[in-house]
């Protein structure tokens, strides 16, 4: 299920580009259009990458290349002062989440528009609470947040977005931009807008002597800091098989497998609790302690865990372990909230999906700690919970029969070069 894939592209792209067969052995002339379709605009998504400060596959594995900014800042009296040009009919606007009508129209074209997994069942479906708390951490510039309308109807048509962010690569805390959210309506995704906005994102960027990004997508550009796999746990498994997101296993019943998914009632760590505002600077300290060990993390300080890591109703859940005797904090586990639209299905409308965010085990066994997070999801009425494998999240996956999904992500640093593809548990970072 690649409905967990962010495309930073003007269209859908399948994970990988072969001629796969799409159901069993026949291939849809649908399908085999599609992808031969991708493989045409790969050269095209690639000539416009090629001229971008990125990793470029004939470098993969040049070791003589130093680690860090791929070029140096340009004087800020040279960067370009004035919006790129977009095709005539359209014009830039910058959406102001703080407005009501704005966040509307936003929400409505994601939810339109925005990722599907391969197949066209879901689409992402992020709630206006969790773009405002996606879209306006510490710092942010309004500027940013990047829509086009058409001139004539004013409608909003497409938009990006970057959030400034610390990271950490290697020993050099960076300054940087997060992009997210690129999405062009649909009827325009032959129209090149995306290359155009990316480097308008990139001009505005630049414009707050920020010359480095991160971003992911689930299709291959130039070139991927980092690949992970998206694993799913089934929570109500009879939803998810009734509307095509998983499948009866072979030789199982609808009843059997209810019964391997089946959790306790309740959560069995002693000191398990939500998170308050007062435990801020306890997670903090946890938190920063435990990215330490990743090669690429997030610097976090305590105003970004209070505004990353706070529970915020539908939007962020998070939870730690108070000693019962010291009362000091010692595991802490997350997870966002982000629902896919179920496209035509007769009986369900909404698909609610859990994502784990940042989780830290010192003294509770991670697998544990885990579980409980997966019964308070169920208590919620998550039907799955997502995980990457990231950071350590692989030692607990197959245990708490997660099962892995056909979306990959891939992780990119914009003007920043690593020596080495980092294998997914090198990665601290959760983009959403």
């Amino acid at each position: 299920m690649a409905d967990d894939t962010k495309a930073t592209e003007d269209h859908n792209s399948s994970s990988d580009n072969t001629l796969a067969p799409a159901n069993g052995n026949e291939v849809s002339i649908d399908s085999l259009a599609r992808q031969v379709q991708e493989s045409l605009s790969l050269a095209k998504r690639h000539k416009f990458w090629e001229t971008q400060p990125v990793g470029q596959f004939k470098d993969l594995g040049d070791a003589s290349l130093p680690e860090g900014p791929i070029e140096p800042p340009t004087p800020l009296s040279e960067v370009k002062q004035e919006p790129y040009n977009l095709p005539s009919p359209y014009e830039w606007t910058t959406c102001d989440m703080d407005s009501e009508e704005m966040c509307n129209e936003v929400y409505v074209l994601l939810t339109n528009n925005y990722v599907e997994d391969d197949e066209n069942m879901f689409r992402f479906n992020y709630s206006k609470e969790f773009l405002r708390w996606a879209l306006r951490p510490p710092g942010f510039y309004r500027s940013w947040h990047i829509g086009v309308r058409v001139k004539t109807s004013k409608k909003l048509v497409a938009f990006i977005t970057g959030v400034p962010a610390r990271i950490r690569a290697r020993d050099t805390v960076v300054t940087m931009a997060e992009i997210n959210f690129l999405c062009v309506h649909k009827k325009l995704r032959s129209k090149r807008l995306a290359p155009v906005m990316i480097k308008e994102v990139t001009r505005r960027v630049h414009m707050e002597n920020i010359w480095q990004a991160a971003y992911t997508a689930g299709v291959v550009l130039p070139t991927p800091i980092s690949t992970c796999q998206y694993w799913h746990r089934s929570l109500n498994p009879k939803k998810l098989i009734d509307v095509g997101f998983s499948r009866l296993g072979a030789r199982m019943t609808m009843s059997r497998t209810i019964k391997l998914y089946k959790l306790p009632d309740q959560t069995v760590t002693p000191g398990f609790r939500k998170m308050e505002p007062h435990d801020v600077p306890a997670v903090t300290r946890l938190l920063r302690n435990y990215l330490k060990q990743f090669v690429v993390a997030p610097d976090f300080d305590e105003n970004d865990v209070e505004h990353w890591l706070l529970p915020k109703e539908g939007v962020i859940d998070s939870y730690l372990v108070e000693s019962p005797e010291t009362h000091e904090i010692t595991d802490f586990c997350s997870f966002y909230t982000l629902p896919s639209s179920i496209l035509g299905n007769q009986n369900h409308s909404t698909l609610k999906a859990a994502y784990s965010y940042y989780n830290v085990s010192t003294k509770t066994p991670l697998i544990q700690l885990m579980n409980d997070a997966l019964i308070v999801a169920k208590q919620k009425d998550f039907d799955v919970f997502n995980a990457l494998d990231v950071m350590q999240n692989d030692s607990f996956l197959k245990d708490l029969k997660f099962g892995p999904g056909d979306g990959k992500l891939h992780y990119y640093l914009y003007n920043y070069r690593l020596k080495h593809v980092l294998r997914a548990s090198e990665l601290g970072l959760v983009l959403l």
